[in-house]
């Protein structure tokens, strides 16, 4: 199959895959989707039935103009067409309320969905997806399909009802003005499907250049000190430039052609008009018909066209939320973390000793590029383990595998004897305490980011901690103290972050503790009063610490030195020291480069 033919048969595979994908999701609301449609139909027949009673009114004014006026039937044919008026406008206010309730629940669905999803992806997702692509399928895509879903359902059934109902009418009505308005119509809905079969790609492309311009401009604007800093606002904003200007092309494109619709539609509507007018009067001189009929079949023939013209525009958007859909359900489909079936033990944190042991440990982001290649360690129960090593030598990476961040690709890790793949993760982690590098703060107070998710943590505990860490005399200089607010986005030095969530570490009494880095951003006196206040945390912990300073672990219980994903070189500070091997370069380098 060619190229291009292959090309429009997927798309067509796509679009048809997201609608029934679509549809099936919908499951839940099928009941007030149901009265939806059906409140739309009711009143489309309702506005079937108006053309002859406008009609037979017709016929009596006229009547009356050439004889006697009977104003009981013009009352009682008026009284009725107002009926049928309110009636269809209850019924158009039902069917919006209901679709708009269908619209929303639905998104509000999809959010809850994906916000499940977040929590069952393997990190090594967001390793390789753009933040601001994933925040796009979130609002945009979402927000996307919910408005073309409620502009586009109940208009295509009530579209379709009111097309049918009208064809019947009008050959009831008269059958040759029939056939002359369908052909009439019949050409403009042939154009109308060359349009939709060549915007559709419009539409896909739209969804995914706004998510290549929502990840540029969320990794812009988290790191905009350092574009500033290093005079990147030129290449920034040519990059946004560029990325917007596809934007502005998809958007171009599919909406030129989705507004050709309402025109060419308008077009051939006139058309119609004109042969209705043009036959119609022929038949009239020959007295085939009454001039109400003429006055019926025009009202027939806004109908026709108007069904026509709103099932284009249903499924213009249609496409619209096959394109966005398509990239939620691909998000929802993305592949989970393995499930924890065979995690049946579980550690009581209150009981755990400490032991941990690595045994022939492999792994590697890429499984033909492992990182990890044959790592075995163990550790005793209170020992303060360093691991140290180049950047790239794994440190990491082997904390992450402690923690089931990632799945080993063979060899085992286990504490207390227990594998750690029949542990559940939420066991794990409630084991370790852990202090990275990587400052994060959240919108709330002072307290809430030290406390974070755990309610058994007393105030007296909170304040305990930030005292013995040094970080009393700045929470003291907030307005409010422990209850002052701050956020991601404060002007909060990256050293009282730092501080803060070593302190958010500090207040949970786990038999694990990790550090990574955890006093990189501090100054040295600060580091100093951090440290004696791990040595304290640490007492009578299994704890792991990566640093790059060296002197800062001159104290461990066991250095493991990693090169290459393998374990080069162990024991204590003193030995390796004496050894001078791969260590004791390391830890002279950095007193040279002092």
């Amino acid at each position: 199959m060619p190229g291009p033919i292959r090309g429009e048969v997927e798309k067509a595979k796509n679009f048809k895959v997201a609608i029934t994908r679509m549809i099936k999701e919908l499951k839940p609301f099928y009941i007030p989707s149901f009265f939806a449609t059906l409140f739309a139909s009711v009143g489309s027949i309702i506005a079937i039935i108006t053309p002859n009673k406008l009609s037979e009114l017709t016929d009596e004014i006229t009547n009356g103009l050439t004889g006697q006026m009977n104003f009981d039937a013009v009352w009682s044919i008026v009284i009725v067409v107002a009926i049928l008026f309110v009636t269809s406008l209850v019924f158009e206010i039902i069917e919006a309320f209901l679709m708009t309730d269908v619209s929303n629940n639905f998104a509000r669905l999809l959010r809850t969905q994906i916000s499940e999803k977040i929590n069952r992806l393997p990190l090594k997702f967001f390793d390789n997806h753009q933040t601001g692509d994933t925040l796009s399928r979130v609002t945009n895509d979402v927000d996307s399909v919910a408005q073309s879903l409620n502009e586009s359902l109940s208009t295509l059934v009530s579209a379709v009802t009111l097309l049918v109902g009208v064809i019947i009418m009008m050959f009831v009505t008269n059958g040759i003005m029939a056939i002359t308005s369908i052909i009439s119509g019949l050409i403009g809905f042939f154009f109308v499907f060359i349009v939709l079969k060549r915007s559709q790609k419009y539409f896909t492309m739209r969804q995914k250049e706004l998510g290549n311009l929502n990840s540029h401009i969320e990794e812009i604007y988290s790191g905009l000190n350092v574009v500033r800093a290093y005079n990147g606002k030129k290449e920034s904003d040519q990059e946004f430039d560029k990325l917007n200007k596809k934007v502005y092309d998809a958007n171009r494109k599919s909406q030129f052609l989705s507004g050709l619709m309402p025109p060419m539609m308008g077009f051939i509507g006139n058309l119609g008009y004109v042969a209705v007018c043009v036959v119609g009067a022929i038949m009239v001189m020959n007295h085939a018909i009454t001039f109400g009929s003429i006055i019926a079949f025009i009202i027939y023939v806004r109908m026709f066209t108007s069904p026509l013209s709103q099932i284009a525009q249903a499924l213009n958007y249609l496409q619209l939320s096959a394109a966005a859909s398509e990239r939620v359900f691909e998000f929802l489909d993305t592949k989970e973390m393995p499930d924890q079936k065979d995690a049946t033990m579980r550690l009581d944190k209150d009981k755990v000793k400490g032991k941990i042991e690595f045994k022939n440990v492999k792994f590697g982001y890429k499984k033909d590029q492992l990182i990890i290649k044959d790592f075995s360690a163990s550790i005793k129960p209170g020992q303060k383990i360093a691991i140290v090593g180049p950047t790239g030598a794994g440190k990491t990476t082997m904390v992450n595998l402690l923690m089931k961040f990632y799945d080993i690709n063979s060899g085992s890790i286990s504490i207390d004897d227990v594998p750690i793949n029949k542990l559940t993760r939420e066991n794990v982690h409630e084991l370790f305490t852990m202090v990275l590098q990587d400052t994060w703060l959240f919108s709330g107070t002072i307290k809430e980011n030290i406390v974070y998710n755990r309610t058994h943590i007393s105030d007296a505990r909170v304040k305990e901690v930030c005292d013995t860490i040094g970080l009393t005399h700045f929470i003291k200089t907030l307005p409010h103290g422990f209850n002052s607010e701050i956020s991601e986005n404060e002007s909060v030095s990256a050293g009282q972050r730092q501080l803060l969530t070593i302190a958010r570490g500090m207040v949970e009494d786990a038999p694990f503790l990790i550090l990574d880095e955890a006093t990189s951003s501090v100054d040295t006196r600060t580091e100093e009063l951090v440290q004696k206040a791990m040595d304290k945390l640490m007492q009578g912990r299994t704890s792991f610490i990566i640093a790059h300073r060296l002197s800062t672990i001159k104290n461990a219980d066991l250095i493991l030195v990693m090169k290459d994903g393998n374990i080069v070189e162990s024991g204590k500070h003193k030995e390796l020291i004496e050894k001078n091997g791969f260590y004791a370069e390391l830890y002279n380098s950095q007193f040279q480069n002092a």
